[in-house]
């Protein structure tokens, strides 16, 4: 059960998504709200526990207006199994396509190997050292004990006779010194590396079977065939990644990570549902075709999203306390347009509001993951210091605003456009023409010049991502 140190307030969740996203402030809210009440059921100590189902989350709102980012920052936060899929991509039962049973079964990959990297986390000093011996094994092998054969000591320094055993636990330990400290990093020895045959394993599939359903019976049958061992001369800080991970994988229980995992996929798994409203109408439209296949994918969601069991490979996961997100722009379809049930089971609903100018000028500026920053580390890893004045930032964020305005809004994504625009020149050139220890100072005049045909172009097509 998780204590009160390990899961945020209401509050806190806002603050912590403040970082990464501007604005929004209601549907911050609502998800802040939806995740603190998980760890309230799990500290509900009556039996009325399994009874609390989450509040799932519709969220309404055009394209790049922070949808997406939300719910995968607040899987990141609660550290969270999570999984995006997009409601366009499933096809009824009885026809070839994704079912919608894959979006558990790839939330509960995720979360095993969450916790099959917490695992290893804790296994890792030992792992280590196993490593050690390995590598120490192949550079000194160590003398078996044998009866005492004196060895000629140095006269100088008047040592005592060492047995053979006792000066090779000497040479080994002074190399293990060595190894780390990383002194013999570069050197080269032979390790044993293990190789799987499932990657040669050709599968024919078809009818209802899916991708995810023919993975896993490669999987299975790659499981049976013998792993075979291959000698690779790598340097010994390769061999030591190499080695550090197939020991921790040794060192852990996965029958543990597996029964964890699916606890943590029941428990606090997060599944975001994207273009929701493109599988939306059907009952109230006339005629067959396509509409008949969206309310049959809605229906198909339908018992997910209410609660059932799910057979994975890891075993039965339960949807009951999985937190469904929706989203979808709902430009051409309204939520009404979901089948009555789909809706009921989706309580909470968020309208996410478009940009504004100063919006975006906020998003270059503010969040830890900045656009502008991001290029500034980019530069900076070729030793080329890049900054934008104020002045410059307010005018990408009304170019940015402007095209979204008469072309088509695609929120915040039409900075990625504007600003690599802008600053490709300037990345071609580094470091050919502009070499380390350079500083670039992007100014309105600068930004009005290389963007001046990016705002004449009414058409725009090129530029629309």
């Amino acid at each position: 059960m998780l204590s009160e140190n390990n899961y945020l307030t209401p509050r806190q969740i806002v603050t912590e998504l403040d970082k990464y996203i501007i604005g929004q402030d209601d549907a911050k809210r609502n998800v802040a709200i939806a995740l603190r009440n998980r760890w309230r059921r799990m500290n509900v100590t009556s039996d009325i526990k399994e009874e609390i189902i989450p509040n799932n989350i519709l969220m309404i709102g055009a394209t790049g207006v922070g949808k997406t980012e939300i719910a995968r920052r607040l899987a990141k936060i609660s550290d969270a199994p999570f999984t995006k899929v997009e409601a366009s991509k499933f096809t009824e039962v009885g026809y070839v396509g994704r079912d919608v049973e894959s979006m558990v079964r790839d939330l509960v990959e995720q979360s095993v190997n969450i916790v099959r990297i917490k695992k290893k986390e804790e296994v890792m000093e030992k792992a280590t050292e196993i490593v050690e011996s390995i590598i120490l094994d192949t550079l000194i092998p160590p003398i078996k004990e044998t009866p005492v054969r004196p060895i000629q000591a140095s006269v100088e320094l008047n040592e005592e006779p060492k047995s053979e055993q006792e000066l090779n636990e000497k040479t080994r330990e002074r190399f293990r010194e060595k190894l780390r400290n990383g002194e013999l990093d570069h050197r080269k020895i032979e390790v044993n590396v293990k190789q799987s045959n499932a990657g040669g394993i050709g599968m024919v599939g078809g009818g209802m079977m899916d991708e995810a359903s023919m993975m896993n019976i490669q999987e299975m049958i790659g499981g049976m065939l013998p792993k075979k061992n291959k000698k690779r001369k790598v340097t010994i800080a390769d061999a030591r990644r190499i080695l550090l991970d197939d020991e921790a994988s040794k060192l852990i229980d996965m029958d543990e990570v597996k029964e964890e995992a699916l606890r943590k996929a029941e428990n606090t798994g997060i599944i975001f549902i994207d273009e929701i409203d493109k599988i939306a109408g059907g009952s109230k439209r006339s005629g067959g075709g396509p509409d008949v296949s969206r309310e049959g994918v809605q229906r198909d969601l339908l018992p997910i999203v209410e609660g059932s069991a799910v057979t994975t490979k890891y075993g039965i996961v339960n949807t009951d306390h999985i937190l469904f997100i929706a989203a979808g722009a709902f430009h051409f379809a309204k939520p009404s347009d979901l089948i009555p049930e789909l809706q009921g089971r989706f309580p909470i609903r968020v309208e996410l509001q478009n940009l504004t100018k100063n919006d975006f000028l906020r998003i270059l500026k503010e969040p830890k993951n900045a656009l502008s920053k991001q290029y500034q580390a980019l530069f900076e890893s070729e030793g080329v210091s890049l900054e934008f004045q104020d002045d410059a930032l307010e005018e990408i964020a009304g170019i940015a605003f402007d095209i979204n305005s008469e072309v088509e809004n695609i929120g915040a994504r039409r900075l990625h456009t504007v600003m690599s625009h802008l600053l490709n020149e300037f990345l071609f050139d580094v470091p050919d023409e502009i070499p380390a220890n350079s500083k670039i100072s992007i100014t309105r005049n600068m930004v009005k010049e290389r963007l001046s045909e990016l705002v004449k172009n009414k058409d725009l097509s090129q530029y629309i991502l």
